[in-house]
Protein backbone atom coordinates (compact mmCIF):
# COMPACT_ATOMS: atom_id res chain seq x y z
CA UNK A 1 0.00 0.00 0.00
CA UNK A 2 0.69 3.49 -0.38
CA UNK A 3 2.03 5.41 3.04
CA UNK A 4 3.38 8.53 4.36
CA UNK A 5 6.68 7.41 6.01
CA UNK A 6 8.16 9.62 8.91
CA UNK A 7 11.89 7.72 9.26
CA UNK A 8 12.99 9.99 12.12
CA UNK A 9 11.89 12.70 14.06
CA UNK A 10 11.91 16.38 12.52
CA UNK A 11 12.48 15.00 9.09
CA UNK A 12 10.41 15.29 6.13
CA UNK A 13 7.40 12.52 5.08
CA UNK A 14 8.50 9.49 2.40
CA UNK A 15 5.78 8.26 -0.07
CA UNK A 16 6.55 4.81 0.36
CA UNK A 17 5.34 1.32 -0.59
CA UNK A 18 4.82 -0.60 2.35
CA UNK A 19 3.15 -4.13 3.00
CA UNK A 20 -0.79 -4.21 3.41
CA UNK A 21 -1.26 -4.87 6.75
CA UNK A 22 -2.86 -8.93 7.72
CA UNK A 23 -5.49 -8.38 10.26
CA UNK A 24 -4.36 -11.10 13.34
CA UNK A 25 -7.10 -12.40 16.01
CA UNK A 26 -9.07 -9.81 17.38
CA UNK A 27 -7.75 -7.08 14.98
CA UNK A 28 -9.58 -5.51 11.97
CA UNK A 29 -8.15 -3.33 8.95
CA UNK A 30 -10.18 -0.24 7.28
CA UNK A 31 -9.39 1.45 4.55
CA UNK A 32 -8.53 5.09 5.00
CA UNK A 33 -10.50 7.57 2.79
CA UNK A 34 -9.35 10.38 5.27
CA UNK A 35 -7.16 12.09 7.61
CA UNK A 36 -7.35 14.55 10.16
CA UNK A 37 -4.11 16.72 10.35
CA UNK A 38 -3.63 18.39 14.11
CA UNK A 39 -1.21 19.90 16.54
CA UNK A 40 -0.98 16.57 18.05
CA UNK A 41 0.39 14.85 15.30
CA UNK A 42 2.68 17.50 14.19
CA UNK A 43 4.27 17.56 17.74
CA UNK A 44 5.36 14.27 16.75
CA UNK A 45 6.84 14.66 13.51
CA UNK A 46 8.47 17.74 14.85
CA UNK A 47 9.77 15.94 17.46
CA UNK A 48 8.44 17.50 20.55
CA UNK A 49 5.98 14.51 21.37
CA UNK A 50 7.99 10.70 21.83
CA UNK A 51 6.99 8.16 19.14
CA UNK A 52 8.55 4.84 18.05
CA UNK A 53 10.46 5.67 14.25
CA UNK A 54 9.48 4.60 11.09
CA UNK A 55 6.42 5.92 11.82
CA UNK A 56 2.78 6.46 9.91
CA UNK A 57 1.02 9.06 12.05
CA UNK A 58 -2.69 10.63 12.38
CA UNK A 59 -5.17 8.89 14.19
CA UNK A 60 -8.49 11.08 12.90
CA UNK A 61 -9.75 8.92 10.45
CA UNK A 62 -12.34 7.72 8.62
CA UNK A 63 -12.90 4.70 6.70
CA UNK A 64 -14.30 1.27 6.03
CA UNK A 65 -13.44 -2.01 7.61
CA UNK A 66 -11.88 -4.20 4.51
CA UNK A 67 -10.80 -7.82 6.87
CA UNK A 68 -11.93 -8.78 10.25
CA UNK A 69 -9.47 -11.03 11.98
CA UNK A 70 -10.50 -14.24 14.49
CA UNK A 71 -12.70 -13.88 17.13
CA UNK A 72 -13.96 -10.41 15.73
CA UNK A 73 -17.55 -9.96 16.02
CA UNK A 74 -18.14 -6.14 16.72
CA UNK A 75 -17.43 -4.80 13.12
CA UNK A 76 -18.47 -6.35 9.79
CA UNK A 77 -17.04 -5.77 5.94
CA UNK A 78 -17.97 -2.50 4.66
CA UNK A 79 -18.52 -1.24 8.10
CA UNK A 80 -18.11 2.69 8.13
CA UNK A 81 -15.83 3.68 10.77
CA UNK A 82 -13.38 5.90 13.10
CA UNK A 83 -10.72 5.38 15.74
CA UNK A 84 -10.09 5.69 19.13
CA UNK A 85 -7.20 7.00 19.83
CA UNK A 86 -5.33 5.78 23.17
CA UNK A 87 -4.68 1.59 22.95
CA UNK A 88 -6.93 0.80 25.82
CA UNK A 89 -7.09 -2.60 26.79
CA UNK A 90 -10.77 -1.99 27.26
CA UNK A 91 -10.73 -4.60 30.38
CA UNK A 92 -8.97 -3.31 33.13
CA UNK A 93 -11.69 -1.84 36.01
CA UNK A 94 -11.08 1.98 34.29
CA UNK A 95 -12.23 0.83 30.62
CA UNK A 96 -15.08 -1.69 32.32
CA UNK A 97 -16.23 1.93 34.23
CA UNK A 98 -16.13 3.98 31.20
CA UNK A 99 -12.78 5.68 31.97
CA UNK A 100 -10.80 4.40 29.12
CA UNK A 101 -8.56 7.82 29.03
CA UNK A 102 -7.17 6.36 32.96
CA UNK A 103 -6.55 2.56 31.33
CA UNK A 104 -3.98 0.75 33.42
CA UNK A 105 -2.71 -1.56 30.31
CA UNK A 106 -2.47 1.57 27.74
CA UNK A 107 0.35 0.80 25.19
CA UNK A 108 0.05 4.19 23.81
CA UNK A 109 -1.73 6.17 20.82
CA UNK A 110 -2.70 5.46 17.09
CA UNK A 111 0.03 6.83 14.65
CA UNK A 112 2.58 6.98 17.95
CA UNK A 113 2.58 3.68 19.03
CA UNK A 114 1.15 1.70 16.19
CA UNK A 115 0.87 2.88 12.47
CA UNK A 116 -1.76 5.68 11.76
CA UNK A 117 -4.12 6.74 8.94
CA UNK A 118 -1.45 8.36 6.83
CA UNK A 119 -1.78 5.60 4.20
CA UNK A 120 -4.38 3.50 2.42
CA UNK A 121 -5.00 0.71 5.33
CA UNK A 122 -4.68 0.98 8.65
CA UNK A 123 -4.71 -2.07 11.33
CA UNK A 124 -5.71 -1.52 14.29
CA UNK A 125 -7.00 -3.86 17.51
CA UNK A 126 -10.84 -4.39 16.48
CA UNK A 127 -12.26 -2.59 19.85
CA UNK A 128 -10.49 0.65 18.60
CA UNK A 129 -12.55 1.07 15.68
CA UNK A 130 -15.86 3.18 16.65
CA UNK A 131 -18.66 2.21 14.14
CA UNK A 132 -20.13 5.47 12.53
CA UNK A 133 -23.65 6.02 12.62
CA UNK A 134 -26.78 5.36 10.45
CA UNK A 135 -27.21 8.87 8.88
CA UNK A 136 -23.29 10.07 8.98
CA UNK A 137 -22.65 10.83 5.28
CA UNK A 138 -19.12 10.09 5.42
CA UNK A 139 -18.27 9.00 1.75
CA UNK A 140 -19.57 13.07 0.91
CA UNK A 141 -17.47 14.31 3.79
CA UNK A 142 -14.73 12.38 4.95
CA UNK A 143 -12.35 14.99 6.21
CA UNK A 144 -15.27 16.46 8.32
CA UNK A 145 -16.55 13.87 9.87
CA UNK A 146 -12.69 11.99 10.30
CA UNK A 147 -12.19 14.87 12.89
CA UNK A 148 -14.87 14.79 15.03
CA UNK A 149 -13.49 12.01 17.33
CA UNK A 150 -10.58 14.20 18.59
CA UNK A 151 -11.67 17.89 17.17
CA UNK A 152 -15.11 17.94 18.52
CA UNK A 153 -15.00 15.32 20.85
CA UNK A 154 -12.98 16.64 22.97
CA UNK A 155 -14.66 20.15 23.89
CA UNK A 156 -17.83 17.77 24.64
CA UNK A 157 -16.36 16.35 27.24
CA UNK A 158 -14.58 19.37 28.39
CA UNK A 159 -18.48 20.99 28.98
CA UNK A 160 -19.25 17.88 31.04
CA UNK A 161 -15.82 18.00 32.88
CA UNK A 162 -16.15 21.52 33.51
CA UNK A 163 -20.24 21.23 34.52
CA UNK A 164 -21.02 23.97 32.24
CA UNK A 165 -24.35 25.54 32.35
CA UNK A 166 -26.54 27.77 30.15
CA UNK A 167 -26.12 31.22 30.70
CA UNK A 168 -22.47 30.77 32.44
CA UNK A 169 -19.38 32.73 31.10
CA UNK A 170 -16.76 30.62 29.46
CA UNK A 171 -13.15 31.75 28.82
CA UNK A 172 -11.20 29.64 26.06
CA UNK A 173 -7.31 29.69 26.24
CA UNK A 174 -5.48 29.19 22.79
CA UNK A 175 -8.99 29.51 21.46
CA UNK A 176 -7.73 30.25 18.02
CA UNK A 177 -6.30 26.37 17.82
CA UNK A 178 -8.00 23.45 16.15
CA UNK A 179 -9.71 22.36 19.20
CA UNK A 180 -9.93 25.83 20.89
CA UNK A 181 -11.90 26.98 18.32
CA UNK A 182 -14.08 23.76 18.15
CA UNK A 183 -14.87 24.59 21.88
CA UNK A 184 -15.71 27.97 21.79
CA UNK A 185 -18.25 26.48 18.92
CA UNK A 186 -19.27 23.81 21.50
CA UNK A 187 -19.85 26.56 24.47
CA UNK A 188 -21.69 28.34 22.80
CA UNK A 189 -24.09 25.28 21.04
CA UNK A 190 -23.79 25.15 25.25
CA UNK A 191 -25.70 28.63 25.34
CA UNK A 192 -22.74 29.52 27.20
CA UNK A 193 -21.47 33.40 26.75
CA UNK A 194 -17.86 32.70 25.76
CA UNK A 195 -14.82 34.81 25.73
CA UNK A 196 -11.80 33.75 23.06
CA UNK A 197 -8.52 34.24 24.60
CA UNK A 198 -5.76 33.92 22.27
CA UNK A 199 -2.19 35.58 20.69
CA UNK A 200 -3.48 35.27 17.18
CA UNK A 201 -5.37 38.61 16.47
CA UNK A 202 -5.79 36.95 12.75
CA UNK A 203 -7.80 34.24 14.29
CA UNK A 204 -10.12 36.55 16.35
CA UNK A 205 -12.75 36.52 13.10
CA UNK A 206 -12.97 32.77 12.77
CA UNK A 207 -13.65 32.65 16.69
CA UNK A 208 -16.53 35.13 16.34
CA UNK A 209 -17.82 33.29 13.46
CA UNK A 210 -17.59 29.83 16.26
CA UNK A 211 -19.83 31.84 18.31
CA UNK A 212 -17.49 33.82 20.35
CA UNK A 213 -18.80 37.07 22.20
CA UNK A 214 -15.94 38.61 23.17
CA UNK A 215 -12.34 38.24 22.53
CA UNK A 216 -8.99 39.14 24.38
CA UNK A 217 -5.86 39.73 22.86
CA UNK A 218 -3.64 37.64 25.29
CA UNK A 219 -0.27 39.38 23.41
CA UNK A 220 -0.87 42.37 25.53
CA UNK A 221 -0.54 40.83 28.70
CA UNK A 222 -3.45 41.21 31.41
CA UNK A 223 -5.38 38.53 30.89
CA UNK A 224 -6.73 38.07 34.08
CA UNK A 225 -7.34 41.67 34.47
CA UNK A 226 -9.28 41.93 31.17
CA UNK A 227 -11.71 38.91 31.97
CA UNK A 228 -12.44 40.32 35.40
CA UNK A 229 -13.30 43.97 33.47
CA UNK A 230 -15.49 41.74 31.08
CA UNK A 231 -17.29 40.12 33.50
CA UNK A 232 -17.84 43.43 35.64
CA UNK A 233 -15.31 41.92 38.72
CA UNK A 234 -17.49 38.74 39.01
CA UNK A 235 -15.00 36.70 36.69
CA UNK A 236 -15.43 33.75 34.55
CA UNK A 237 -17.37 30.95 35.46
CA UNK A 238 -15.16 28.69 33.74
CA UNK A 239 -11.52 28.78 32.47
CA UNK A 240 -10.71 26.36 29.83
CA UNK A 241 -6.76 25.73 29.12
CA UNK A 242 -5.79 24.32 25.51
CA UNK A 243 -2.37 26.33 26.22
CA UNK A 244 -1.57 25.31 29.63
CA UNK A 245 1.18 27.45 30.30
CA UNK A 246 2.53 28.52 33.45
CA UNK A 247 1.20 32.09 32.63
CA UNK A 248 -2.55 31.28 30.80
CA UNK A 249 -3.00 28.69 33.73
CA UNK A 250 -2.61 31.23 36.78
CA UNK A 251 -4.47 34.45 34.32
CA UNK A 252 -6.92 31.45 34.25
CA UNK A 253 -7.43 30.87 37.84
CA UNK A 254 -7.11 34.20 38.65
CA UNK A 255 -10.06 35.32 36.49
CA UNK A 256 -11.95 32.69 38.21
CA UNK A 257 -15.19 34.09 40.35
CA UNK A 258 -17.42 31.87 42.58
CA UNK A 259 -17.90 28.19 41.99
CA UNK A 260 -15.45 28.69 39.04
CA UNK A 261 -14.20 25.99 37.00
CA UNK A 262 -10.28 26.06 35.35
CA UNK A 263 -10.16 23.08 33.24
CA UNK A 264 -6.37 22.09 31.80
CA UNK A 265 -5.52 19.63 28.54
CA UNK A 266 -2.34 19.16 28.63
CA UNK A 267 -0.79 21.51 26.00
CA UNK A 268 2.45 22.63 27.08
CA UNK A 269 1.62 20.97 30.79
CA UNK A 270 3.05 23.09 32.59
CA UNK A 271 3.14 23.84 36.46
CA UNK A 272 1.86 26.67 37.97
CA UNK A 273 0.56 28.46 41.40
CA UNK A 274 -3.34 28.93 42.49
CA UNK A 275 -4.31 30.98 45.58
CA UNK A 276 -5.83 28.21 47.96
CA UNK A 277 -7.11 31.26 50.01
CA UNK A 278 -9.80 31.66 46.30
CA UNK A 279 -10.22 27.98 45.97
CA UNK A 280 -11.54 27.76 49.55
CA UNK A 281 -13.31 31.26 49.74
CA UNK A 282 -14.88 30.89 46.08
CA UNK A 283 -15.36 26.98 46.29
CA UNK A 284 -13.31 27.02 42.87
CA UNK A 285 -12.31 23.83 41.27
CA UNK A 286 -9.12 22.91 39.31
CA UNK A 287 -9.92 20.14 37.13
CA UNK A 288 -7.84 18.20 33.97
CA UNK A 289 -9.53 16.49 31.39
CA UNK A 290 -7.95 13.79 29.44
CA UNK A 291 -8.80 13.01 25.67
CA UNK A 292 -12.40 10.97 25.71
CA UNK A 293 -14.40 7.85 25.67
CA UNK A 294 -15.33 5.93 23.47
CA UNK A 295 -19.15 6.73 24.83
CA UNK A 296 -18.30 10.19 24.71
CA UNK A 297 -17.55 10.37 20.70
CA UNK A 298 -20.42 8.40 20.33
CA UNK A 299 -22.66 10.99 21.63
CA UNK A 300 -20.32 13.96 19.69
CA UNK A 301 -21.08 11.72 16.19
CA UNK A 302 -24.48 12.28 17.17
CA UNK A 303 -24.84 15.79 17.77
CA UNK A 304 -23.31 16.04 14.04
CA UNK A 305 -26.29 13.81 12.77
CA UNK A 306 -28.88 15.48 14.07
CA UNK A 307 -27.38 18.74 12.66
CA UNK A 308 -26.72 20.61 15.86
CA UNK A 309 -22.64 20.83 15.42
CA UNK A 310 -20.35 20.54 12.47
CA UNK A 311 -16.31 20.60 12.65
CA UNK A 312 -14.37 23.27 10.76
CA UNK A 313 -12.19 21.99 8.44
CA UNK A 314 -10.48 24.75 6.57
CA UNK A 315 -7.77 22.94 4.50
CA UNK A 316 -8.47 19.13 2.59
CA UNK A 317 -5.09 18.07 0.37
CA UNK A 318 -4.42 15.30 -1.34
CA UNK A 319 -1.89 12.44 0.80
CA UNK A 320 0.99 13.66 -1.65
CA UNK A 321 0.53 17.27 -0.11
CA UNK A 322 1.07 16.08 3.32
CA UNK A 323 4.26 18.01 4.04
CA UNK A 324 3.25 21.37 2.36
CA UNK A 325 -0.17 20.93 4.97
CA UNK A 326 2.25 20.19 8.14
CA UNK A 327 4.01 23.39 7.25
CA UNK A 328 0.96 25.12 7.70
CA UNK A 329 -0.05 23.51 10.68
CA UNK A 330 3.18 24.19 12.16
CA UNK A 331 3.32 27.72 11.38
CA UNK A 332 -0.33 27.93 13.19
CA UNK A 333 -2.15 29.32 9.61
CA UNK A 334 -4.91 26.46 9.71
CA UNK A 335 -7.98 27.91 11.22
CA UNK A 336 -9.83 25.08 12.57
CA UNK A 337 -8.83 21.33 11.53
CA UNK A 338 -6.60 20.10 8.25
CA UNK A 339 -7.10 17.31 6.52
CA UNK A 340 -5.86 14.81 4.11
CA UNK A 341 -7.55 12.67 1.64
CA UNK A 342 -6.03 9.41 1.21
CA UNK A 343 -8.58 6.96 -1.48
Amino acid sequence: MKAMVLKAPNTPFEMTQVPDPVAGPGEAVARVIACGSGLTIQHVKAGRSPAEFPRIIGHEITGEIVAIGAGVTELAIGDGVTAYYYLNCGHCRWCLANFEPLCENCTGNVGRNCDGGYAEYIKLPAHNFIKLPQGLDYKAHPAEIGVIMDALATPFKVLRRARVKAGETVAVFGAGGGVGIHQVMLAKWARAHVIAVDVARDKFDACRKAGADEVVDASAGNVAEALLDLTCGRGVDVAIDYVSRTSTLEAGAKALGRHGRLVTLGGAGQSFQASAREMLHKEQDLLGSRYVTRSEILETLDLVVRGEVWPLVTDIRPLAEAEALHERVERGEVIGRAALLIG
